[in-house]
C-alpha cells in the first residue's frame, strides 16, 4: 500500500504489510519515495509546479486526492500515472485540507480552502457541494491568518471512527467544529486556543479527540464537549503541528514541531524542530533524539503513521525537504529523502529560507 505526507492532509494508513511507497507532498509537486532491499530512493514526481498542501488516498481504491494551493484538486485513479483537475463547484482554487472516509457503499471526499469553506464530493471529486453552516458559527467575524490576505482557512479534517456523518474540522485561525449530519450543521467546541493545526481520533478510543493548536496540545475524552491541556516539559515544541495517535494503543501519542513560531523564524531562519513521544496518553513526555540529528533546522510539517500487523513506522518531512523515517516508536530514526522541495504549509518555508524564491514553481505564500 503507498502512504502519504502532507501538511494538511491524512495521517493515518493501516496495510496489511509495511509499506514500500510513500508519496511526499512538496511546494513543487508529489515526490514517490520507494523502498528496495531497505533502502528508500525517490522512484518518481508528479504535479510539478504545484505546491501540494494535502494528500488523501483512499485505501480501498488506491485513488490519490491532493489539495494544491492555488491550483485546484487533483484526482489520479491509476496510482498517479494521470492526473485530473477536479474542483467543479468550488468558488476556489486555494485548497488546504482534505480527507475521504466510506459511509456505506459512498465514498465521501471532504476539501477545506481559503476563504474557509468546507466542501463534500461523492463522485471522487467530480462535483463539489459546499457545506455553508460551518460558517455560522460565533467566532466567524474574528477568523483569520497572520499572511496577507488574512484569510482563514480550513486547515484538517477528520471523522468519527464509530460514524462517518460525525465530522471534525479545524479553522485556521479560528476553532475548532464539530458535526454530526455529515457537515449540514456544526457546532463550535470552546476550552482551547483557536490556532487549531491538527485533530485526531482514535479508533481504539473514539470519544477520545486530540487537538494540536499553535499554543500547544489538547485533549478530550467526551467527543469534543470538554478539553485538557496536554504541556510539553521545557517548552521545548513551542509551535506543534504534526500529532499521531497509535489506534491500536491508544496511550502512545506523537507529536512535532519548532521551538519558535512561524514569526521567529523570519529572523532566526531556524525552527530547531523535534519530535516527541508519550506512552502515558500524553501526561509525560519525551523527546526523541536517537538518530535524529542535533539539530533540525527546518520545521516538520508533514507527518504519517504507517499502522501494520506487529509494528508501525513514522514518516516525517520538513520546510527543508527532508524525510525521516522510523520503524521503532521513535526509538531511532533514517533520513531517507533530502534536498527535496519543502514539505510546507503555506508559505513557512519562505520564512526559513533566504533563498525561496527559488524553491520553485507554484510555492505558495
Amino acid at each position: 500500500m503507498t502512504v502519504s505526507v502532507s501538511p494538511n492532509g491524512r495521517t493515518l494508513y493501516e496495510s496489511s504489510a509495511p509499506s514500500n511507497e510513500v508519496l511526499i507532498a512538496t511546494a513543487n509537486g508529489i515526490v514517490e519515495l520507494k523502498r528496495s532491499g531497505g533502502k528508500w530512493s525517490e522512484s518518481r514526481r508528479m504535479l510539478e509546479g504545484k505546491h501540494i498542501a494535502s494528500i488523501a488516498i483512499d485505501p480501498a481504491s488506491g485513488t490519490i486526492f491532493a489539495g494544491v494551493h492555488k491550483g485546484g484538486f487533483w484526482v489520479s485513479e491509476d496510482g498517479g500515472n494521470t492526473w485530473d483537475r477536479r474542483d467543479n463547484g468550488m468558488a476556489t482554487d486555494d485548497i488546504y485540507g482534505c480527507n475521504c472516509v466510506q459511509a456505506g457503499n459512498e465514498l465521501r471526499v471532504y476539501a477545506g480552502t481559503e476563504p474557509a469553506h468546507l466542501y463534500v464530493s461523492k463522485d471522487k471529486g467530480k462535483s463539489w457541494t459546499d457545506l455553508p453552516q460551518i460558517l455560522n458559527q460565533p467566532s466567524r467575524e474574528k477568523w483569520t491568518f497572520p499572511a496577507p490576505p488574512h484569510e482563514a482557512h480550513v486547515k484538517n479534517i477528520v471523522f468519527d471512527p464509530r460514524d462517518p456523518d460525525t465530522i471534525y474540522a479545524g479553522v485556521e485561525v479560528g476553532g475548532a467544529f464539530k458535526s454530526t449530519d455529515a457537515g449540514q450543521t456544526w457546532t463550535e467546541m470552546s476550552g482551547f486556543y483557536e490556532d487549531v493545526h491538527r485533530l485526531y481520533t482514535v479508533p481504539a478510543t473514539p470519544d477520545h479527540v486530540y487537538m494540536a493548536t499553535g499554543a500547544g496540545l489538547y485533549h478530550s475524552t467526551d467527543a469534543g464537549k470538554t478539553w485538557a491541556d496536554m504541556p510539553l516539559p521545557e517548552k521545548r515544541i513551542k509551535y506543534p503541528d504534526a500529532l499521531i495517535v497509535m489506534p491500536t494503543r491508544p496511550d502512545v501519542v506523537f507529536t512535532a514541531g519548532s521551538i519558535g513560531s512561524p514569526g521567529d523564524w523570519r529572523t532566526t531562519k531556524d525552527a530547531d524542530s523535534i519530535v516527541a513521544r508519550s506512552r502515558d496518553g500524553g501526561s509525560n513526555w519525551q523527546y526523541l533524539k536517537n538518530g535524529w540529528p542535533e539539530h533540525v533546522r527546518g520545521n516538520i510539517e508533514g507527518m504519517c503513521m504507517d499502522v501494520y500487523p506487529g509494528g508501525f513506522a513514522l514518516f516525517a518531512g520538513t520546510t527543508d525537504g527532508e524525510v525521516y523515517f522510523s520503524e521503532d516508536e521513535g526509538e531511532s530514526w533514517q533520513n531517507i529523502a533530502q534536498g527535496l522541495p519543502p514539505v510546507s504549509k503555506g508559505g513557512h518555508f519562505r520564512n526559513l529560507r533566504d533563498d525561496a524564491a527559488t524553491v520553485g514553481a507554484g510555492a505558495a505564500r
